[in-house]
């Protein structure tokens, strides 16, 4: 699976991984997995991290090496690469079909896919992919 990352990929999971192995003896924590993933750009709900921990650490010791972490990685980058499935994705957000999302759009969806969030956190969510600054998603 790790076979199908770019040099520049596996580069930049190592650059992470590194970050994150505070005593730098090869591995990270699985409480620090999701800090690694998200800062990958990766957005991995609770239930998923813990699906991943519990395919990844193996024996048990609460400790992923990197290259349990690096197949991980490609694993869940194989699930989201698909610019059709993005565009898709877009479309549900975009409930009136105008090309973009907004804060209510957004916090519709969260919410039909059981993630309650607070205005403030879809307002950050918002700013985040908001590149031109109008306030929506495009």
């Amino acid at each position: 699976m790790a076979d199908q990352l770019t040099d520049d990929q596996i580069s930049e999971f190592k650059e992470a991984f590194s970050l994150f192995d505070k005593d730098g003896d090869g591995c990270i924590t699985t409480k620090e997995l999701g800090t690694v993933m998200r800062s990958l750009g990766q957005n991995p709900t609770e239930a998923e991290l813990q699906d991943m921990i519990n395919e990844v650490d193996a024996d048990g010791n609460g400790t992923i090496d990197f290259p349990e972490f690096l197949n991980l990685m490609a694993r869940k980058m194989k699930d989201t690469d698909s610019e059709e499935e993005l565009k898709e994705a877009f479309r549900v957000f975009d409930k009136d079909q105008n090309g973009f999302i907004s804060a209510a759009e957004l916090r519709h969806v969260m919410t039909n896919l059981g993630e309650k969030l607070t205005d403030e956190e879809v307002d950050e969510m918002i700013r985040e992919a908001d590149v031109d600054g109008d306030g929506q998603i495009n």
